[in-house]
């Protein structure tokens, strides 16, 4: 998967490896008995050993593959991120983790939109287990992240965009696990204010003075820094200790009607900086998306089945985190020798 093959196929890979068919990597997907979800663990391991720090950044996003056909597990036509419309594709949900080593893709799950579950014949033919029943994607975000918990993840913030950062119960329950977040959220989404009021989030910063708006870099862009005018408000009552709840934006610079908005909990002293450069991180996810599918062949697949689909893409996770400790390697080796120097 990480040869330097322009695609990534059964038949290409299987070229590759010195075989006269795609029987053998088929089977590896289809067949073969080898534990898909303890290499996946074996993975998150692996990132985290190799890139894991104290400050590190839990990151959820989903990205579609493009499909021709209805038989592939969990196919339709549906909104694609990846496209930017709604097209015949497969929708995998992902969680990233990220930090000042690196960031690599370290769960997966494949969404299944509801007319799959609902007809199970379907479903069955496309290798769907009986027993697996219909699931947000917010949903499988809890999933991937309790695993992450459990793992004992080192990690300071999650953070998501709207889709994610939108729903509510979501919210609430990464505040039932303590776990501080910045998520994206919708212009009109309701908010308990400070003063136990509800308001909508586009009139909570209207409200504010000039004075409150400060202009920020969140890190390195493909054309330059990426900075933006932010502010903060704190919303909720009945903060907990040592804990508190803010509505941030991002108001473009070019443009200052473009504004996004997000939700967010963590430590009381958390600063203006700390919450604008987590928000900034999610880019990272995306990297981590395009590093996958151009590097170790993620949308590369031909397989249909839900089995196969869970195959293909750990092993492609596996290979691009590979690539991500192999590159994190390299960078602390050119820094020693440029500090030997």
């Amino acid at each position: 998967l990480v040869a330097g093959l322009e695609r990534k196929n059964g038949w290409t890979l299987a070229e590759q490896a010195g075989e006269v068919s795609p029987d053998g990597m088929q089977r590896l997907l289809r067949w073969a008995d080898w534990d898909i979800d303890g290499v996946r663990d074996d993975l998150r391991d692996y990132v985290i050993e190799h890139l894991g720090e104290p400050g590190g950044v839990l990151i959820v996003d989903d990205t579609g593959f493009l499909k021709k056909g209805v038989r592939s597990a969990g196919v339709q036509r549906q909104y694609s991120g990846t496209a930017g419309r709604i097209e015949n594709c497969q929708i995998g949900t992902f969680l990233a983790y990220a930090s000042d080593r690196g960031h690599a893709l370290i769960d997966r799950e494949l969404y299944l939109p509801e007319p799959w579950l609902a007809d199970r014949d379907r479903a069955r033919r496309a290798g769907i287990p009986d027993e697996i029943e219909f699931e947000t994607k917010p949903r499988h975000a809890m999933a991937m992240l309790a695993r992450a918990f459990e793992a004992g993840a080192p990690f300071a913030w999650i953070t998501a965009d709207e889709a994610y950062g939108q729903v509510k119960y979501l919210r609430t329950w990464l505040e039932d696990h303590d776990a501080a977040h910045v998520l994206s959220t919708k212009v009109n989404d309701t908010l308990i204010t400070a003063d136990g009021g509800e308001r909508r989030a586009d009139e909570l910063i209207a409200a504010l003075p000039l004075q409150a708006w400060r202009r920020l870099s969140v890190g390195a862009g493909a054309h330059g820094p990426r900075e933006y005018d932010w502010a903060r408000t704190p919303i909720r009552i009945g903060w907990r200790a040592g804990r508190g709840h803010w509505l941030l934006a991002r108001r473009s610079i070019s443009d200052p009607t473009e504004i996004a908005y997000y939700v967010c909990y963590g430590p009381r002293r958390s600063t203006l900086l700390d919450l604008a450069w987590i928000a900034g991180t999610r880019w990272r996810i995306e990297e981590c998306f395009q590093q996958a599918k151009n590097e170790a062949g993620l949308d590369h697949y031909q397989a249909r089945s839900w089995r196969a689909w869970y195959a293909h893409i750990t092993l492609s996770m596996l290979a691009h985190a590979w690539l991500a400790a192999t590159r994190s390697l390299a960078i602390k080796g050119e820094l020693a020798s440029t500090t030997q120097t």
